[in-house]
C-alpha cells in the first residue's frame, strides 16, 4: 500500500472537515497578506477541495 493509499483511506468520509481546512488555511494567508493575493488563494483552495474531494470520496473520479 503506497502513501497516497494510506491518505485516501484516512481521508475517507471527512470531506466536511477537509473543506474546513482548506478554507482555514485559504483564510490564514488572507489575512497575513492582507488579501493581497485573495484571488489566487480562491482559486488554490479550489484546486484543493477538488482534488481532496477525489481522495475523501465526497466527487467522484474524473476520467483521464
Amino acid at each position: 500500500m503506497g502513501i497516497f493509499d494510506k491518505a485516501k483511506d484516512a481521508l475517507s468520509g471527512q470531506g466536511e472537515q477537509v473543506d474546513a481546512g482548506v478554507d482555514k488555511a485559504g483564510d490564514f494567508v488572507d489575512e497575513k497578506t492582507e488579501a493581497k493575493y485573495g484571488e489566487q488563494v480562491d482559486k488554490g483552495q479550489d484546486m484543493a477541495k477538488d482534488r481532496l474531494g477525489e481522495m475523501t470520496g465526497d466527487q467522484p473520479e474524473q476520467p483521464a
